[in-house]
């Protein structure tokens, strides 16, 4: 997701920690409600709470129905909108910071049931031997079931040196394994880079946080620095589900020199906001292919459309989310938030992405090749599947979209590793896309060097 205005970031929960930052109030806000349709509407809403708190069948805070309305009221615009409670909106708040005080796991809730995705190279959890597919049954003593993810990572997260314990079940151990963990401070890596053959290097961009695009500066002037000259770069966002709208912006600078990068267009037409490419100290002229798949959302997905309207990279993979909206949290009186969308992005050539996604020049899709045979990504949930999902340009026909069951790409522990854990030249090249990306950008090389054009 992208958040404006008063924080700008991208939507798996990982146990991570992160700021907001505020960009400038492009779109007034007009809270008042002078207009009788909107007295009469209130009116009304006030009267069915005073009814449910006098005759429902057992008692009811006014407070909680007040809450639970508005969430209703706000989720049924779009599937970006929410409120926010306190302690979730302290969570999104630390998200996108890059470290944090904690065990060091990544975890999801497939099923309903707490279970750690990847537990993150040398952290208190990887050294205690956390495994991937863990199911964690209890937290500190208390049982996780019926608990709210952001619960889970509250309890988890906190200063370095206190102890957290837990108890896992792991497939094929009859009796539940108990770790007590003192945490730490855990960096998180968003970008990542390895040479993949001598003047081509591979660089993988996990989210987009604070200081992603100084690390992927830093990572590109390592490599511009070698021995040989860089020849063209595979930079990968497959499965970047976003992060923060400043640094997409930077992250795109760096390949542009000039020109529109990304506008934002909210609901009066006339407040525009539109940001250019800036002029480089280093001339980044050699040839880029860009990887991105159907979980590539929002801040990825702002890089890849400038760097594909601009011709600056070829893009290949499969087509990627398809979320063009931003969003901007508003803390409320009670320590609460309110995510609202209020805007769409286009890309440089006026295209809005929304419920589309950034279809890739070169259509390929992932396999990898594993145990003497390729195992084939499955189908993604987008954006156009979910509900209330909003249409790519305001005045389109809503079009009937059908459902969809499938809950998005099931990842393999080496898929995770690759994201989490430290890069392997042997591995990234059983990866098919990874492999025509290189092979792309040395056949460029050699045509070129020939004189072919």
């Amino acid at each position: 997701m992208i958040i404006a205005t008063k924080s700008v970031r991208f939507g798996l929960v990982i146990i991570v920690a992160a700021v907001f930052f505020t960009f400038g109030a492009i779109y007034d806000r007009d809270l008042s409600a002078n207009s009788d349709k909107t007295y009469e509407g209130l009116k009304t809403f006030a009267d069915v709470i005073d009814f449910i708190e006098k005759n429902y069948v057992d008692h009811v805070e006014p407070k909680e129905l007040i809450e639970k309305a508005i969430q209703g009221m706000v989720s049924s615009l779009d599937p970006h909108s929410s409120l926010l409670p306190p302690e979730a909106l302290e969570d999104l708040k630390i998200e996108t910071k890059g470290e944090f005080g904690g065990i060091g796991i990544v975890i999801s809730m497939p099923k309903g049931l707490l279970t750690v995705i990847s537990p993150i190279e040398n952290t208190p959890a990887h050294r205690a031997g956390v495994n991937s597919g863990d199911i964690i049954i209890e937290i500190n003593g208390e049982s996780t079931k019926g608990m709210m993810i952001w619960e889970a990572v509250k309890k988890m997260r906190g200063p370095k040196g206190e102890e957290v314990s837990i108890a896992v079940l792991r497939s094929g151990v009859p009796e539940p394994i108990d770790f007590n963990l003192i945490r730490d401070i855990i960096p998180i890596e968003s970008v990542k880079s390895i040479v993949l053959k001598p003047g081509y290097g591979y660089i993988r961009v996990t989210n987009f946080q604070i200081h992603t695009a100084s690390d992927l500066q830093d990572a590109l002037i390592e490599m511009e620095s070698g021995d040989l000259p860089l020849k063209g770069l595979v930079l990968d966002l497959r499965d970047n589900p976003g992060g923060l709208l400043d640094q997409a912006i930077k992250v795109s600078d760096l390949f542009l020199e000039d020109g529109v990068i990304i506008s934002i267009k909210g609901q009066k037409k006339d407040r525009v906001k539109v940001y250019e490419a800036q002029k480089n100290d280093v001339k980044r002229d050699y040839p880029i292919a860009l990887l991105i798949s159907g979980g590539s959302a929002s801040a990825s997905e702002i890089v890849a459309g400038a760097l594909q309207d601009h011709k600056r990279a070829i893009i290949i993979g499969t087509t990627s989310f398809g979320k063009g909206s931003v969003q901007t949290v508003e803390t409320l009186q009670d320590g609460s938030g309110l995510k609202l969308t209020i805007a769409r992005y286009y890309t440089p050539s006026g295209k809005s992405i929304q419920a589309q996604g950034i279809k890739p020049d070169i259509v390929l899709k992932k396999e990898i090749f594993t145990d003497q045979k390729f195992v084939s990504e499955k189908d993604y949930l987008k954006e156009k599947d979910l509900k209330n999902h909003l249409n790519p340009q305001p005045d389109e026909l809503s079009k009937k979209i059908p459902e969809n069951k499938e809950t998005g790409k099931e990842k393999t522990t080496s898929e995770v590793d690759s994201r989490y854990g430290t890069l392997n030249r042997e591995k990234l090249l059983l990866d098919n896309q990874v492999g025509y990306a290189l092979n792309l950008l040395v056949g460029y090389e050699i045509l070129t060097a020939n004189g072919v054009r």
